[in-house]
């Protein structure tokens, strides 16, 4: 089964019922402060990226918040390889609300979701090499600056890159957690979220999405070794 038809039968463009009248930030944990890293992994609620009252605001939350916005500047911000994965797509987001023309296609988060018994693992990879692990049971494990992740990441988003090119951005708001027995495969790209989901067996079968998978497993093997370590 090709990726396409996993994706028109089971993921992509097809609203499931965990996810029809639900809209994000969702809960899938029980502690707050890890449903909240979780729904910052899809930059889909801009404003939990801006300072807090009292806080002095970085140089990137300062362009994508400024008031009136300078475009010029968040261009900048959205071009700059040296920035966050989040920060870039948080910017070509605001260059899209703005009806401004972003380039297509480009790669900046791969986020999966695995429901398990005792809850959600999900995995997050961005292009300037940052991880965020949100394990099933609500721990967190981020990994910044590590040069040792930089292939395994590197090998990630050249695989995802197939996929993208290959499928559209969706244009709904973010659906729920995907159902036990599914995978889900987000990917944050220049002109707007796209994702896959299907049957972990299906999914791990397809020529495609295979490889994902079984990169984004030994990523999150050498995620969990460092967090345990």
């Amino acid at each position: 089964m090709t990726l396409r038809k996993v994706l028109a039968a089971v993921g992509l463009g097809v609203t499931t019922a965990s996810g029809a009248l639900a809209s994000p930030p969702y809960s899938p944990y029980a502690s707050e402060s890890a449903n909240a890293i979780y729904n910052l992994l899809f930059c889909d609620e801009p404003a939990a990226f801006n300072a807090k009252p009292g806080e002095s605001p970085t140089p990137w939350q300062a362009v994508l918040f400024s008031i009136p916005v300078n475009v010029s500047a968040v261009e900048a911000l959205a071009s700059d390889a040296s920035q966050e994965g989040r920060t870039r797509y948080l910017a070509f987001s605001k260059l899209r609300e703005l009806g401004k023309p972003v380039p297509p296609k480009k790669l900046l988060g791969v986020i999966i979701e695995v429901p398990l018994a005792g809850g959600l693992d999900a995995l997050a990879a961005f292009s300037e090499g940052g991880i965020r692990y949100v394990n099933q049971s609500g721990k967190l494990v981020v990994i910044e600056g590590v040069a040792s992740f930089l292939p395994m990441v590197k090998r990630l988003f050249s695989l995802s890159e197939l996929v993208v090119s290959r499928i559209g951005p969706w244009d709904k708001p973010r659906l729920a957690p995907p159902k036990q027995g599914n995978v889900r495969l987000s990917f944050l790209v220049s002109d707007g979220l796209y994702f896959g989901e299907g049957p972990m067996l299906a999914m791990q079968r397809e020529a495609m999405a295979g490889p994902i998978i079984q990169q984004a497993t030994e990523l999150l093997q050498a995620v969990v070794a460092t967090g345990t370590r």
